[in-house]
């Protein structure tokens, strides 16, 4: 964390100084914003997260309850959104409160008595060390509390409006606010009265009823697995031996639970197979009682019991999977015709069963996409068409995690003598983990994602996914950190720069030896083109602000700190920020001994260039030589003649 560079600052540096919007931010909701965010689910509070980064944007997120959710249904946190949170400044403090996942169970029909269960595999949880982060269970309420936390926070001081119910949109292209929007009051003395907001673009968050789907005409299409489920959160005494491990349990009698212990060391929760439903059943299994749950359940354990105290939480439900034909409100006729005004994301989307802890994941990425997108737009830094690129890279990964989720919950539900061996169930845990880890997005060549030219560079980098962090060292101050941690949701673009071999102050002689000084190196020759080149993105960059405002460039050596001579290190890498022009010395890194990041991520020792999205997704891969390239990449993104967006400056 970077502060202290606009002067002195003497209490938490996590509370950011209003700026822009957030100076004297009206209570009521505006009756013009730029961005309507409808609904306070985990889609909708990351989207406003990182909206809350950009002063100039009026942004407003609305939710029909009175107040904050007590208790969700989500609560599967998994490795790709703990590196989100991360981002976002609070994945250390969630992870010291949540329940971590290091390995799962699985429980079978015992072979001599099948009437009774034992434990038969055990399983890691990642056994390829997929991610520094863990794999965590947290209540989904507390996950929106620390987003709600950074928001307020946040330059804009953004907070939900709580009270307020969609109910209809209209649009029309040609005005300054094409979006009007008709709520009506929940709660509070207004309680009952419509009111009208006009938006620029509006954020449909509203879960698997949207109607704000409805409104742009988007439909649900999918079907219903006939399996019912029963959920829930209890507190209970038990005998069973893996109560405070996730486990698959498989009875003999067909049914089948998934248990998941939850965090603070007493709660857990139970998906309970209440078994097929009749097509015709026309939703009666939803009827069915906390008492039949328990019952179940117990008949799934024996021969152990559970003795349930305390229920937290319940529901029954029937597997569904359901995807909609598009992520926003341009029609399959308007395509490359006009860009969207209108973006449904998470459950307004896609719903699927809930045993594969994708739902809430999958939706905060949504927003994460969604959010810098609308951010570069209103803010000048990028042209419309950035907009299309949203539905067109979330959908596919809908579809993706809907074909997973179908064949898990199809193997949750089978009966232990309907495997084709005794180990499926486990086999398919292990060997998908890095699906429902999060870490198979992988985003096709667009506006945003270049083609995979130079992949060779640096193999574990692939164009497309998500930045792998690795460890480095800092050189200023000689502290051992992961090179992706330092990047926060600041909505800017991040340019790794990894050094050819030639050390800081020494350069390559034309016969390629390294140390020979006087000549000039790749990097040196790299420094020079993107601190001053008219066709360097870093020239986009609006006049009065920091440098580094909408691109933080870093610098990667491949010696230990201890060679790296930090003021022989290229100023490109050093900028001045702030109003007394501080140099940043935190974008100068060496290699970790212990971890070569070059070894690890496969990184040509000839130098390479890695172009990190602000969502922390690869979005191009060059050598050090290619500045054409680079420039050519960032041209179509970036808008000619940008304002400047108020209050600009270095978020460290």
């Amino acid at each position: 964390m970077q502060f202290h560079h606009h002067g002195y600052v003497s209490g938490d540096p996590r509370v950011q100084p209003a700026a822009g919007v957030g100076i004297d931010r009206p209570t009521e909701v505006p009756d013009e914003v730029d961005v309507l965010i409808v609904g306070t689910g985990p889609a909708g509070v990351v989207t406003a997260a990182q909206l809350s980064q950009f002063p100039g944007i009026t942004t407003r997120i609305v939710e029909r309850r009175g107040g904050r959710l007590p208790i969700g249904q989500a609560d599967g946190i998994q490795a790709r959104s703990v590196e989100t949170f991360q981002a976002f400044g609070f994945a250390e403090r969630i992870i010291a409160e949540a329940y971590r996942i290091t390995e799962m169970a699985f429980w079978k029909p015992d072979p001599a008595d099948p009437a009774k269960i034992l434990r038969a595999a055990r399983a890691k949880d990642d056994t390829t060390g997929i991610s520094e982060f863990p794999h965590l269970i947290v209540n989904q309420a507390r996950v929106l509390d620390y987003f709600a936390e950074f928001m307020a926070n946040a330059p804009t001081r953004m907070s939900p409006d709580y009270g307020l119910e969609f109910r209809s949109l209209e649009v029309d292209d040609g005005a300054d606010y094409p979006v009007t929007v008709t709520l009506v009051h929940t709660a509070g003395p207004d309680e009952g009265r419509e009111r009208t907001v006009r938006a620029k673009y509006v954020v449909g968050a509203d879960g698997a009823r949207s109607k704000v789907r409805d409104s742009i005409g988007c439909t649900m299409a999918g079907d219903k697995a006939n399996h019912a489920w029963g959920v829930m959160d209890v507190l209970a005494v038990t005998d069973f031996p893996d109560i405070r491990t996730k486990c698959a349990i498989q009875s003999g009698t067909g049914g089948s639970i998934l248990l998941i212990p939850r965090e603070g060391g007493y709660l857990f929760r139970m998906y309970v197979d209440l078994g097929e439903v009749d097509p015709e059943d026309k939703g009666a299994v939803r009827n069915t009682t906390i008492e039949q749950i328990i019952a179940q359940a117990n008949e799934i354990l024996h021969p152990y019991t559970l003795d349930v105290r305390n229920v937290a939480w319940h529901s029954v439900y029937e597997v569904g999977h359901r995807l909609t034909d598009r992520f926003d409100d341009v029609l399959p006729d308007q395509l490359g015709m006009r860009t969207p005004r209108v973006f449904i994301t998470g459950d307004a989307c896609h719903t699927h069963s809930a045993k594969a802890g994708q739902g809430m994941n999958v939706s905060m990425q949504d927003g994460f996409n969604l959010g810098w997108k609308l951010g570069h737009v209103l803010e000048g830094r990028s042209p419309e068409s950035l907009l299309s690129t949203y539905s067109a890279e979330r959908q596919v990964i809908a579809k993706n995690l809907i074909d997973f989720d179908k064949e898990w919950s199809t193997l949750m539900a089978k009966k232990p003598e309907d495997f084709a061996s005794p180990s499926e169930l486990e086999d398919f845990y292990v060997s998908t983990a890095e699906f429902p880890a999060g870490f198979m997005t992988e985003y096709t060549p667009s506006l945003l994602i270049a083609e995979a030219a130079h992949q060779g560079l640096a193999t574990g980098f692939p164009v497309g996914k998500r930045f792998k962090s690795a460890p480095v060292v800092r050189v200023c101050d000689t502290n051992p950190m992961h090179l992706g941690h330092h990047a926060t949701a600041d909505g800017r673009w991040r340019i790794y720069v990894f050094a050819d071999a030639a050390a800081a102050g020494t350069a390559y002689a034309a016969t390629g030896d390294a140390g020979t000084p006087g000549s000039a190196s790749p990097l040196a020759d790299f420094a020079e083109w993107i601190a001053n080149a008219p066709d360097s993105p870093l020239a986009a960059t609006p006049e009065g602000a920091d440098r580094d405002a909408w691109f933080d460039v870093k610098v990667i050596y491949q010696q230990e700190h201890t060679s790296v001579d930090i003021g022989a290190v290229p100023a490109a890498f050093k900028p001045q920020v702030g109003p007394f022009q501080l140099k940043d010395y935190e974008k100068v890194y060496a290699t970790d001994p212990t971890a070569d990041i070059f070894e690890l991520r496969g990184l040509d020792r000839g130098g390479v260039v890695v172009v990190v999205r602000p969502d922390q997704y690869v979005a191009n891969v060059l050598p050090l030589t290619a500045t054409a390239e680079l420039g050519a990449f960032f041209a179509p993104v970036l808008s000619a003649g940008n304002r400047v967006p108020e209050s600009l400056g270095h978020a460290g």
